[in-house]
């Protein structure tokens, strides 16, 4: 049996749980579908230290359950599954869930959020948590006056190289090419920090590490030779990709594929279909912004409907 819902929020992390919490206390009925990764990203962080009103810090997972509880407590309806299609060719938009349930929106809220990309290494996702992140403004804070690694070679690589530099001992950048592809503004921060070591020509062969976390880096030289180095911390900074598959054809993606929105808005190309989060957001990546656009996506929509 068709449903027919006046919000419906893909997407389950601070952007989607906060968009839950506003359009409920707007009395809108939200409906919040989690996805493949209930809690989004933070459910894979340990401890958050910078988000406010959590002055002695909070887990990732209890954070995005403390979320949950706060959207459920004013009446968000959500449910485990995932969007496998959607059509936004008129309104309401039609959304297939699990590729069975068939649900008519008359407003949609995208916050199905960006995945790091990562080296596809077992070793690699044996330590995610434990020394292995894709944040370092995120996790840096652990790691002061000890030696981390960051992989990667274009801006962001040298911006996060940079952060930690200012917190650590020693950074090391591992770079599979023989040059940065930075701007050479970038590049020019990086070779005059006198902490940041920077290894031209190296892959990561294996994350080391023992039951306490990581301890450092097996790298392999492209002549065939290998080095270890030492370190507790090992941070990506390879990219990010946003998860816009379902939406590709349907809205106005930039280059990288993250929806484009009115400056200052969530207001996406089609009337009624908001964006809130890292999905569209390339530059910030944080809990807390993540929340604000949330935040922001469900005032817009609310307006939307009043009109």
């Amino acid at each position: 049996m068709e449903e027919t819902v006046k919000v419906l929020i893909i997407g389950s992390g601070p952007a989607g749980y906060t968009a839950a919490i506003y359009t409920s206390r707007a009395n809108l009925s939200p409906v919040l579908y989690e996805g493949i990764e209930p809690g989004g990203q933070l459910t894979t962080t340990t401890d958050v230290e910078n988000f406010p009103g959590h002055p002695d810090g909070v887990t990732g997972p209890d954070l995005m359950a403390q979320m949950r509880r706060q959207a459920e407590r004013f009446g968000a309806d959500i449910r485990t599954g995932t969007i496998t299609r959607v059509d936004l060719a008129s309104r309401p938009f039609h959304v297939v869930v699990d590729g069975t349930r068939e649900i008519k929106a008359e407003t949609l809220i995208i916050a199905t959020g960006a995945s790091a990309k990562y080296l596809g290494l077992p070793s690699e996702t044996k330590f995610r948590g434990q020394g292995v992140s894709a944040c370092a403004t995120c996790d840096g804070f652990f790691y002061r006056k000890k030696e981390v690694a960051v992989v990667g070679g274009g801006d962001t690589a040298c911006e996060e190289a940079s952060y930690l530099a200012s917190l650590c001992k020693r950074v090391y950048m591992i770079v599979r090419k023989p040059y940065l592809r930075a701007s050479k503004a970038m590049q020019q921060r990086v070779f005059n920090t006198p902490n940041i070591e920077v290894l031209f020509e190296h892959n990561t062969a294996e994350v080391l590490g023992d039951e306490s976390g990581v301890t450092g880096a097996l790298l392999r030289r492209n002549d065939g030779t290998e080095v270890k180095i030492d370190i507790a911390g090992f941070f990506l900074a390879i990219g990010h990709h946003p998860n816009t598959e379902l939406f590709s054809d349907q809205l106005a993606l930039d280059a990288e594929g993250y929806i484009k929105v009115e400056p200052g808005t969530s207001k996406t190309s089609v009337e009624g279909v908001f964006a809130a989060g890292d999905v569209r957001d390339p530059h910030y990546r944080q809990a807390i912004t993540a929340a604000a656009s949330g935040c922001i996506a469900a005032l817009d929509c609310e307006r939307f409907l009043l009109r």
